[in-house]
């Protein structure tokens, strides 16, 4: 699996704030304390990574990912209680919009931490920062 060292590095990290905050914050506060896990674990990462969103070679809006991360994984969180359908969809959603390889969803606010890995199987191989035309 490609990225499976970093992917566990990304998670080792979501876990380490999950253990010392637990679950019943607001997302953003595990943002940002996942911002300092991955300073911390010397993890290169872009916190809330805008990328426009293109349809028929017209921009149409942006989108922010939480996390791109070494400009190979999308990392999307949450701070729910219970994921859905809806939420897994939306991570896949984004990672094909933004073109990464690997995305994560990782959800903080249950009481043992959830994550999902994703592969986008529309992987494009186009050079980072140029969006997705779709």
């Amino acid at each position: 699996m490609k990225y499976e060292e970093l992917t566990h590095q990304v998670i080792g990290c979501a876990m380490r704030v999950h253990s010392a905050l637990g679950n019943g914050f607001q997302e953003v506060i595990y943002q940002r304390a996942l911002d300092i896990e991955f300073t911390d674990s010397r993890i290169v990462f872009n916190r809330e990574f805008e990328m426009p969103v293109y349809y028929k070679n017209q921009q149409i809006g942006t989108r922010r990912v939480d996390f791109l991360v070494q400009g190979n994984i999308s990392v999307e969180i949450k701070a729910l209680t219970k994921l859905e359908e809806v939420h897994f969809a939306q991570a896949i959603n984004y990672l094909e919009a933004y073109d990464p390889e690997t995305g994560l969803l990782i959800n903080f606010g249950a009481k043992s931490l959830e994550f999902k890995r994703f592969f986008n199987k529309k992987f494009k191989q186009r050079n980072q920062g140029n969006p997705l035309i779709l």
